[in-house]
């Protein structure tokens, strides 16, 4: 068994990662303090998308990870990590094709039920502190506008127990990110990969301007980037702020 987690429980927040960031300003959390609540009342995802959450039915935490080493040029090791955690937590619950959609959706199916959020404190070139944001939809069953959200409960049929659900989770980002200083994205990149959704498809994107193409995702970069094959054999890298899969 590794360390402990300090779990703190919140009954409502704007957001657990600004709780934690807080936290970091104000005194010294020890390394895996996570923040959980049952009412996240502003969650934002990537390019502050906002998170539709109904209160006590899903899982919304955050964990802090402090690095001693971890360089700013390896920084999509960690979204790597935690997306592996989630597939292998989901795993464990039997959760019908869970797929990582870049850079850290986690789908069952075609339908997202895990957003994640790393924010990262940096020192210098090197990551001090990471902040782990994850919204994970549970128990609940009705998203109304959000056509391609699912749960848990909507992919199994069952209920789950959220605090034994997060100690699960938690089990799992401890297990890959205990370890992920000493790997390079390079090593860690097959994995994600071959959990890319969509990968080899051909997919309509959106680019930064809002224009639609189609391509094919081919593979991730060292650095993060989505690579596309587009028109004529023509390969493109994509930050994730330049580029949306459609579908």
């Amino acid at each position: 068994m590794g360390k402990q987690f300090q779990i703190l429980k919140l009954d409502a927040t704007d957001s657990t990662n600004f709780f934690l960031k807080d936290l970091l300003r104000s005194e010294n959390p020890m390394d895996y303090t996570v923040v959980v609540t049952k009412s996240q009342l502003k969650g934002r995802g990537q390019m502050n998308t906002v998170w539709a959450s109904e209160g006590g039915k899903n899982l919304t935490f955050s964990v802090l990870k402090k690095f001693d080493a971890m360089s700013v040029r390896h920084q999509f090791a960690l979204n790597i990590a935690v997306s592996l955690a989630m597939y292998e937590a989901l795993g464990k619950l039997s959760i019908p094709d869970v797929q990582i959609k870049w850079p850290n959706d986690i789908m069952s199916g075609s339908s997202k039920i895990c957003g994640i959020l790393i924010e990262n404190m940096l020192r210098g070139n090197k990551i001090g502190e990471a902040v782990i944001g994850i919204g994970l939809n549970v128990n609940q069953t009705d998203f109304g506008e959000l056509g391609k959200a699912s749960s848990l409960k909507l992919v199994t049929g069952r209920n789950f127990d959220l605090d034994e659900l997060l100690h699960t989770i938690l089990d799992s980002i401890q297990f890959q990110l205990d370890t992920v200083e000493a790997k390079t994205v390079a090593q860690l990149l097959p994995a994600y990969e071959r959990l890319l959704f969509r990968k080899d498809k051909p997919s309509t994107f959106t680019n930064a301007k809002g224009e639609r193409f189609m391509g094919y995702i081919r593979r991730v970069s060292a650095s993060g980037k989505l690579v596309i094959e587009l028109e004529d054999q023509i390969i493109k890298e994509f930050d994730f702020k330049e580029v949306t899969l459609l579908y």
